[in-house]
């Protein structure tokens, strides 16, 4: 039975539609990841979930239940990460996660879970005084102090060091295999690759892409493909030889503008050992999640495609970057 339900949901400001009747679920145990370019309304729609926000149309259901009406029953259910904001500068985290463990019935250890989130040593510091990332690690605690059944976790390892991100990362996938459903927005596709069981991508207010990592990136057609070289390398001569486009996009980096056939891989690297130039990485399998994220979210009317992109329909407060 799907924990997180969208079903027809629509979100207007004013004259504009954020959000056009969008339908999806999540699952528990599962990790969704909500996808969008800013203005997508991708955010208006987790709003919409968390009960921050009243649909213009069509229904949301978090647990069974509707965030507006039942606030008070989800609240002991639901844990909420925002980007930032929602802690008063002054407290310490000891003190944060003690406060918020006294709202629930069966709390974490707040020294524990400072611990396992990496903060014990800052556990006395005020909270104006924390790095960006160590705030995030916070924040992330203070969502999931509560033992929650559904956390809606947003960009929650922005601003944070290699080794912090990991360790998100790992507490991430650890609620999901306790049975958590979670629920992501980010920008960091390489984020995504790493925790999604599932993708939705949402554009111009409508679903474009919706399924796991591995349907999305093999079921999108390859166009191009790309290899590392020595900068300077005659890309018309190598074009015409394996008659196709070649671009060096960057110093050493090249692009190849046709689909990665064995024809014409066989023939790049024949080319590149005529003139003794050693190949470097040749990226010449499935597309990356950027690729496909930038083919659907810039197509124009990629929007009235989405049927065709789509991999399943089954069916404290703050003003957010991209609201709408």
């Amino acid at each position: 039975m799907p924990i997180v339900e969208i079903d027809s949901l629509r979100v207007t400001y004013g004259a504009v539609t954020a959000v056009d009747g969008i339908s999806f679920t999540a699952e528990a145990a599962q990790i969704t990841v909500v996808l969008g370019p800013n203005g997508a309304g991708k955010t208006s729609t987790i709003e919409c979930l968390e009960g921050y926000r009243q649909p213009g149309g069509g229904t949301v259901r978090v647990c069974g239940l509707d965030p507006r009406t039942s606030r008070p029953e989800l609240n002991r259910r639901v844990g909420v990460m925002l980007q930032n904001g929602g802690i008063y500068p002054a407290i310490r985290p000891i003190e944060a996660v003690r406060l918020f463990a006294s709202y629930y019935d069966n709390p974490r250890d707040p020294e524990t879970l400072l611990d396992y989130v990496g903060l014990q040593h800052r556990a006395r510091a005020p909270w104006r005084t924390l790095s960006g990332g160590e705030q995030q690690r916070l924040s992330l605690a203070l969502a999931i102090i509560g033992r929650p059944d559904v956390v809606f976790l947003d960009e929650p390892t922005a601003g944070v060091d290699v080794s912090g991100r990991q360790l998100i990362r790992d507490l991430i996938q650890s609620l999901a295999s306790d049975g958590v459903t979670v629920m992501l927005t980010t920008h960091d596709l390489a984020e995504v690759e790493a925790l999604a069981d599932r993708i939705v991508i949402i554009d111009n207010g409508r679903i474009v892409a919706d399924g796991s990592p591995d349907e999305l990136l093999s079921g999108a057609e390859q166009e191009q493909f790309r290899f590392r070289a020595p900068g300077g390398l005659d890309t018309t001569a190598l074009g015409v030889a394996i008659a196709a486009a070649v671009t060096e996009i960057e110093a050493g980096q090249y692009r190849v503008d046709v689909a990665p056939s064995p024809r014409t891989v066989a023939a790049l690297t024949a080319w590149l050992a005529e003139h003794e130039v050693l190949l470097g990485d040749l990226q010449a399998g499935r597309q990356q999640l950027e690729q496909v994220f930038l083919k659907l979210t810039s197509e124009p009317d990629t929007a009235s495609n989405a049927g065709a992109t789509r991999r399943s329909r089954r069916g404290p407060r703050r003003s957010r970057g991209d609201a709408a």
